[in-house]
């Protein structure tokens, strides 16, 4: 009788597949996160601009920087539009991400063998 040699770990199981493929889908959350945390510092960096801006005026008049306020303005907005941007972009990833991780533990939890440690 020949006794079989294989080793049964070399191929990875269904369930060591979901586990990885949620590993993966958590690595993409932290940089989903970590873009919605630049979003978020993109978006203060113009509101810090125009406090600047309120807090010096009276060391200008108006009339005289008109087109460097009218260039800031733009810029700022540019950034504020880019920053909720960023933000949006990331909520609606984080969410899609939620659900597909959401989809793999039902699929882990269909397996048979699985072991249930709380909710």
């Amino acid at each position: 009788m020949a006794e079989d040699n294989t080793n049964h770990t070399d191929q990875p199981s269904h369930a060591q597949l979901i586990i990885s493929e949620v590993e993966l889908l958590l690595s993409e959350k932290r940089t989903a996160l970590s873009v919605m945390r630049t979003g978020i510092a993109v978006f203060a960096l113009p509101l810090s601009v125009f406090s600047i801006l309120i807090a010096t005026s009276k060391y200008y008049t108006v009339a005289h920087v008109i087109l460097w306020l009218v260039v800031i303005g733009l810029l700022c907005l540019g950034l504020i539009l880019l920053g909720g941007y960023l933000v949006i972009r990331s909520l609606i990833r984080l969410h899609k991400l939620d659900d597909r991780i959401v989809l793999m533990k039902d699929r882990l939890k269909e397996m048979p063998g699985w072991i249930s440690w709380g909710k």
